[in-house]
């Protein structure tokens, strides 16, 4: 039988050209908006790695703290001491600008083995930033204030950078080597990775270093972690608190709403992306219907010999389904070999299941398209009557 369709599809196949493109585009726009989709879905399913919730951050412009270290110091230290003695603070933790969700970002390189390690986020963090964001910890402990003395630098590493350097070896009480491999810094913890950037965006390899005082002379951040009872009238005194503290502009926001609004930097194009792609598949869909029904019509004759000579109207049905399956099938294959390429070449470095998953998806909804376009049109084609079909050949 196959044998069969194969001839019938090779004697028409000017006509099934036509069939044969729309396939093809068609599944390559699905594995297009599948690997969009399962890109994100993929970095959603992962946690977060942290609680945001009741976090705030204030920015504070520092022109007007005093120039001096040890003055700057003894100021921190107070300003740290009168947050925390408010009833509504929970915890509180001075870091540099590039906190979750923030519009800031900041990297570094690092050394090990002479492998280098390119774009690490480095986030430089107060004592108390692991209590503000609930980070996990996976191996280790947080920085202590006796770390500012320790003989090596110390630093927390996240889980994904732990694994490309070390393995499945642990990695407190490693040495890492700087950019320029110069000096060493020695890994005290290890934290679960942290998306930082959104819901929908991958955590990448990430390092926190300890804030001291060489650093208070750049730091214009202070995250609080609040209360329940932290309401507007709390915040609105926060304000003027930091505000007659630093002497100088203040701005206080919510990280719930910054994390909604770095999510809809995702969500709005990629609702348009499938918008469009939706609009796509259903014109898609309208053209494989107008083909097949265009087919039937030029093979009114065919299809009434065939009825005449005995073939029931579920085998005239049955071969049309079959002649878009394989039809389908073709081009199937030939889109499969421009979607392998993704991932054998690592495309945007996105990784390989990926692709994988994506092209799977698009195989089985095309061929659920072309099944339910070609249904009707092959009952319609059942229901010729031999006499009339060749009455009008």
């Amino acid at each position: 039988m196959f044998k069969h369709l194969f001839k019938l599809i090779w004697n028409k196949r000017k006509q099934n050209f036509l069939f044969l493109t729309e396939i093809l585009i068609s599944f390559l726009v699905i594995f297009a908006v599948f690997s969009y989709l399962t890109y994100y879905f993929q970095n959603y399913s992962k946690p977060l790695g942290f609680n945001y919730e009741k976090v705030w951050s204030i920015s504070y412009s520092n022109g007007q703290l005093p120039k001096n270290l040890d003055s700057l110091s003894i100021f921190y230290d107070n300003l740290y001491k009168s947050l925390k003695a408010m009833p509504q603070i929970e915890e509180a933790s001075f870091a540099g600008s590039n906190y979750p969700y923030s519009s800031s970002f900041m990297s570094t390189g690092l050394t090990q083995n002479g492998r280098k390690f390119d774009y690490v986020s480095n986030y430089i963090v107060g004592n108390g930033y692991q209590k503000v964001w609930n980070v996990s910890l996976l191996e280790g402990r947080w920085f202590l204030p006796e770390d500012a003395v320790s003989k090596d630098k110390v630093i927390i590493i996240n889980e994904t950078l732990k694994n490309e350097m070390f393995g499945n070896q642990k990695g407190v009480g490693k040495l890492i080597g700087d950019y320029d491999d110069k000096n060493k810094l020695k890994v005290i913890g290890v934290v679960a990775d942290i998306k930082a950037n959104g819901d929908f965006l991958p955590g990448n390899n990430s390092m926190f270093s300890r804030l001291d005082t060489g650093n208070y002379k750049w730091t214009g951040t202070l995250l609080l972690k609040v209360k329940e009872n932290a309401d507007a009238t709390f915040e609105s005194k926060l304000y003027k608190f930091m505000a007659t503290s630093t002497h100088g502009a203040v701005e206080i926001q919510h990280v719930d709403e910054m994390r909604k609004s770095r999510n809809n930097e995702t969500i709005i194009p990629m609702v348009i992306f499938i918008t469009i792609a939706g609009f796509l598949i259903i014109n898609v869909a309208l053209g494989l219907f107008g083909i097949l029904w265009y087919n039937i019509n030029k093979r009114k004759g065919e299809i009434g010999l065939r009825r005449a000579i005995g073939a029931s109207g579920n085998s005239v049905s049955s071969q049309l389904v079959a002649e878009s399956m394989i039809l389908a099938t073709m081009a199937l294959i030939v889109g499969c070999f421009f979607a392998i390429q993704f991932p054998l070449l690592n495309v945007y470095n996105i990784h390989a299941s990926v692709y994988v998953t994506a092209m799977l998806l698009a195989i089985l909804f095309i061929y659920i398209l072309v099944f339910a376009c070609s249904l009707y049109p092959g009952k319609q084609a059942a229901g010729i009557h031999p006499a009339v079909a060749l009455h009008e050949e």
